[in-house]
């Protein structure tokens, strides 16, 4: 029989989303009522390379957080303790054993990590090193593989949505083709959900490369039975048949590389194969921030509630998931270096053809 729970860390990794605050809480209280200690470990896993950043969170630390976005415990793209980057010459460090050791120091049983796809990869691998742990799936771009959804997707989805919404007005007025990049990395959730909600006219993903010749054509279409303006939602990893992404900075050993500025790319390129004036926008960060909808919130909720239930029965090594209308847990060996992508032939990609909107393919 397992050793019972008494102390855990949490810890929240990689870009911010909606309802991590909302995970944080739900961890903590649930904790709490099952008699077990919750530590914050502040700024991802440098709060397990320089304990001196963790504190104690209890019920009345996270009273009121439910509907904050971000993190009340930071978050950092620079805390792979695997690879540290340290302002030297010589290079990256290796900090893992370091965080094996404080996290006994700090007297922990278990880990609780929310993040994505890389920060439940460097969990894996402390797993691995004697780091009980488990993750809970975060990210808007809803890319994490054996999850049916995760959290800040909707949100995110939400703001795309109602930033669309507001875009229309402006297209029509001036007989604009508005090009709207979103975020979403290597997959293509963001700008389709959005995309379909907002009545756009061309959806841009990664996972069908584009034609700029057919989308010019569907422009123009439009233009001849009537509608003198068209909505564009570009994701940011989008590219067109046998072309590359657009990036802003190229990857380095401690860092992913940085998408965007595709559409800006499309609307200078459309606008004299449609003959009409383009326009883009970038959603950007815009899309990360601010309060969670109310199903983020519960899914939230639900991931960490469930997330303590694990701990106490001695499961590690897994994920919470959602697999409708359940929250189950999936080995965390299964879902990290893999992408859940938006499938070309899925009902949904069918759905938004048949109404009308080109993906350029």
């Amino acid at each position: 029989m397992s050793t019972p729970v008494r102390r855990i860390g949490i810890l929240t990794g990689g870009g911010d989303a909606p309802g991590l605050n909302a995970v944080i809480r739900a961890v903590v209280k649930s904790a709490f009522n099952a008699g077990i200690e919750c530590v914050g470990l502040e700024d991802s896993f440098d709060g397990l390379i320089y304990p001196e950043r963790s504190r104690p969170l209890t019920p009345r630390d996270v009273t009121g957080i439910l509907r904050l976005g971000g993190t009340i415990l930071g978050t950092t793209n620079r805390g792979n303790p695997f690879a540290y980057p340290l302002d030297t010459a010589d290079g990256p460090v290796d900090y893992s054993d370091r965080c094996v050791e404080n996290f006994h120091k700090l007297g922990l049983d278990a880990l609780v990590v929310i993040g994505g796809d890389g920060t439940l990869a460097i969990a894996y691998e402390l797993q691995k090193r004697g780091v009980p742990m488990v993750g809970v799936p975060k990210t808007i771009d809803n890319d994490i593989v054996e999850t049916t959804m995760t959290f800040g997707f909707d949100t995110a989805v939400s703001f795309a949505t109602e930033a669309i919404d507001r875009l229309h007005s402006t297209a029509e007025a001036h007989h604009r083709v508005m090009v709207v990049e979103v975020m979403g990395r290597y997959a293509g959730w963001i700008a389709l959900h959005s995309g379909m909600a907002g009545g756009a006219d061309v959806v841009l993903i990664p996972e069908l490369p584009y034609h700029l010749d057919r989308v010019s054509e569907h422009i123009r279409a439009r233009e001849r039975w009537g509608a003198r303006f068209s909505i564009v939602v570009a994701a940011e990893g989008a590219h067109p048949a046998g072309g590359g992404r657009v990036l802003q900075t190229a990857g380095t050993p401690d860092r992913m590389e940085r998408l965007g500025g595709i559409g800006e790319q499309i609307a200078r390129a459309l606008e004299p194969l449609t003959g009409k004036e383009c326009r883009h926008v970038v959603l950007g960060h815009l899309q990360r921030g601010g309060t969670p909808t109310s199903y983020d919130r519960v899914l939230a909720t639900r991931f960490g509630s469930y997330a303590v239930e694990l701990l106490q029965a001695g499961h590690f090594g897994v994920m919470t998931a959602l697999h409708s209308p359940n929250v189950v847990a999936v080995p965390i060996a299964s879902v990290v270096g893999r992408t859940r992508n938006v499938p070309p032939d899925s009902d949904i990609v069918r759905t938004a053809k048949h109404v009308g909107i080109c993906f350029g393919d």
